[in-house]
């Protein structure tokens, strides 16, 4: 029955054949049972068949003038409309080859004529019995689908949710704002895409890659939440002992996440992520950075781009003890620490869309109230 018919109504059955007589009989002997529709030909046969409202079953002859049965079904198979739509065919052609090329071309029975009236009924009511089964199978699997894609959107906006509540928890200690945040995922994005058409980075910067840095950019400063107040919050110049302590922050962000790695029953590529970026964006390329001075192409290249994108909002953006730098002046001192502080490839990259780095800051730029209430 067709799935937007009322769960009332009798199923169609469209009869096809180029003999009045046939017409007459094959109607006057469904129609108490089913609704009808009929054709002449195979023509008018398709022009129905593909209506608004496809029937429930075909039955069909074969010798017809023009275009006979088997083109009729074949093109009822290949259209999505009316492809799973049963096709019967009601035929005087009686050869094993004429029977064996009316299934191939996709007819679910074959009825030899003369007819029998029962035995017709019987195989028509057993194939209206089977589609209808199936086609709540289909509606259902179809159901089942959108519900699972629709739970999925729910978990991941859950999950992205939680994972900028988690990262704004350290940045409402620090000297930054929420969009720093948003700044910095897009930054990393964007950095990311471009550097898929270097080969040294295709392999590694695949497009699911890519999403979860995108996703975990947020947890890089996680750390910070195990740093003391007096230090985090210390408008001046640190000391070289609290500038050690601050550097833990990259050492208890790993921690942190590692922890929430060993709650889960599988390895979370999202998770492996989260940590790399979080322990080793403050690495630099000369091996002057920490926490393991690691140089070169010692560094994860994930970290190598994070580093690129927290460095340049740190410049252009206000702080208690500094004002914030032009956009050419940032892109500036990132040029400056090609081959020191940063991958040159990374730079090289980054001086190629200079122009969407500064297009993302001005989207999400800080308001004053949000520079004055950290001032």
């Amino acid at each position: 029955m067709n799935s937007e018919a009322p769960a009332n109504s009798k199923p169609t059955v469209l009869i096809v054949d180029d003999t009045p007589e046939n017409l007459t009989l094959m109607n006057g002997l469904l129609s108490p049972v089913y609704e009808t529709m009929v054709a002449n030909n195979g023509e008018r046969a398709l022009r129905l068949a593909l209506s608004v409202t496809p029937p429930d079953l075909v039955l069909l002859d074969i010798m017809m003038p023009g275009m006979d049965g088997y083109e009729v079904c074949q093109r009822l198979k290949a259209d999505p409309r009316t492809r799973d739509v049963p096709v019967i065919f009601l035929t005087a052609k009686t050869e094993v080859h004429d029977e064996q090329t009316g299934f191939d071309v996709g007819a679910v029975d074959y009825i030899t004529k003369p007819i029998s009236a029962p035995i017709v009924m019987a195989r028509i009511k057993t194939q209206l019995a089977l589609k209808a089964a199936a086609d709540f199978l289909r509606d259902k699997n179809l159901y089942l689908e959108n519900e699972v894609a629709r739970r999925t959107r729910e978990v991941q906006v859950v999950q992205d949710v939680t994972i900028m509540a988690m990262a704004s928890l350290a940045e409402t200690r620090d000297n930054e704002t929420g969009n720093h945040l948003r700044r910095t995922q897009n930054y990393v994005k964007a950095l990311a895409k471009k550097l898929q058409g270097n080969a040294k980075f295709a392999a590694v910067l695949t497009d699911d890659v890519i999403e979860m840095l995108y996703k975990s950019a947020p947890l890089h400063d996680i750390g910070k939440v195990g740093i003391p107040d007096s230090i985090l919050l210390k408008p001046g110049k640190l000391t070289p002992e609290e500038f050690e302590i601050m550097k833990t922050h990259t050492t208890l962000g790993r921690d942190t996440i590692a922890a929430a790695e060993r709650l889960i029953d599988k390895p979370s590529s999202f998770l492996r992520i989260a940590r790399e970026i979080a322990y080793s964006h403050q690495e630099k390329w000369d091996g002057s950075g920490y926490p393991n001075k690691l140089a070169g192409e010692e560094i994860p290249v994930l970290a190598r781009i994070m580093a690129v994108a927290d460095v340049y909002d740190a410049l252009i953006s206000r702080r208690v003890y500094k004002e914030p730098l032009s956009h050419e002046q940032a892109a500036a001192t990132i040029r400056e620490g090609r081959g020191q502080h940063f991958d040159p490839d990374m730079v090289d990259t980054f001086l190629e869309i200079e122009k969407e780095f500064s297009d993302i800051a001005e989207r999400f730029t800080d308001s004053e109230e949000n520079v004055n209430a950290k001032a």
